[in-house]
């Protein structure tokens, strides 16, 4: 299971013997030395401007395929660093991914929609403790390229009934909390996912639905739409956890630590259960199959 590293001190990253050596200057002038195994790291989020880095560590986490997150003032993930080269057969699968016919992606979308609006339901069930039978019928009446845009219809009744509580919330990247703890979790899901595509040698860029001209991730954000339930979950949680005791404008560390753990929630795909990291390798694999056409179906996981 590939780790998880978040720097919010000032620190040098270098690279000796491909381990990350982390260097932390401490009171009284002495200095902390930390190692890492590069092979065990699947993404490192920068968070402080007063952390160096090494053009010999960033070398070595892009060739073990490890996602590099940069963050803004705001200590918000603002930058995606992913390797141009993550798979050994990655221009074949290129050509079958851009050439995939029209009618293939509309049914892929299908599915991913599908899956996202189930995955939906039983989140509003999971954190409200009710069931909700329209979301369960939109899901079914999805069709092929979501022609009837069941997702934003989804979409406005799933966020009215989350966060009924919350007097004028509206889910957006600038709205009122806990709109920035889903922001900041979504961000590190698109690394997790994007990473994935690459390492299954598929180009993030090219997306099966979205297509924003400037937006390098498209297929990122596709493939991402049944997964974000996960976090919204944990999102949910922690709002309840945190809201009533003080403010949430700002994203401590013990809240970015919660967030962090996204990449280990255990979440259930074909009867199994993978940590979410894994299970996206698994979800990307199947894709690239489906653009081969050795599978029809995309894998996508189930919320329990």
């Amino acid at each position: 299971m590939k780790k998880t590293l978040y720097f919010g001190n000032p620190a040098r990253l270098s690279l000796k013997l491909q381990q990350m050596v982390i260097k932390r200057q401490l009171p009284e002038g002495k200095e902390q030395v930390d190692t890492r195994p590069i092979e065990d790291l699947g993404v490192v989020i920068i968070d402080n401007p007063q952390i160096t880095f090494t053009s010999g560590i960033i070398d070595a986490l892009l060739a073990n395929n490890c996602a590099i997150v940069t963050c803004d003032s705001r200590h918000m993930p603002a930058g995606l660093m992913l390797p141009l080269n993550g798979h050994t057969i990655q221009n074949e699968r290129f050509r079958q991914q851009i050439s995939a016919s029209v009618p293939l992606l509309k049914q892929m979308w299908q599915q991913t929609v599908k899956c996202k609006i189930k995955n939906q339901a039983l989140t509003l069930e999971s954190c409200l403790k009710e069931k909700h039978q329209c979301m369960h019928r939109w899901a079914d009446d999805v069709k092929s390229g979501d022609s009837e845009n069941m997702e934003a219809r989804a979409a406005a009744y799933y966020w009215k009934c989350m966060y009924a509580a919350i007097d004028g919330f509206t889910r957006g990247r600038d709205g009122m909390p806990p709109n920035n703890l889903l922001n900041y979790g979504y961000a590190i899901l698109r690394a997790i996912i994007s990473r994935a595509l690459v390492g299954s040698g598929l180009l993030p860029t090219l997306g099966i639905h979205h297509h924003n001209r400037y937006n390098a991730y498209c297929l990122a954000d596709d493939i991402m739409e049944p997964y974000r339930p996960y976090v919204d979950k944990l999102v949910f949680d922690m709002f309840h956890k945190y809201a009533p005791s003080g403010d949430i404008e700002d994203l401590t560390k013990e809240m970015k630590a919660e967030l962090l753990s996204i990449t280990t929630i255990d979440v259930k795909m074909g009867g199994k259960t993978h940590p979410l990291m894994v299970a996206a390798d698994l979800t990307a694999s199947s894709l690239y199959k489906c653009f081969a056409g050795e599978l029809r179906h995309i894998a996508y996981p189930v919320f329990v």
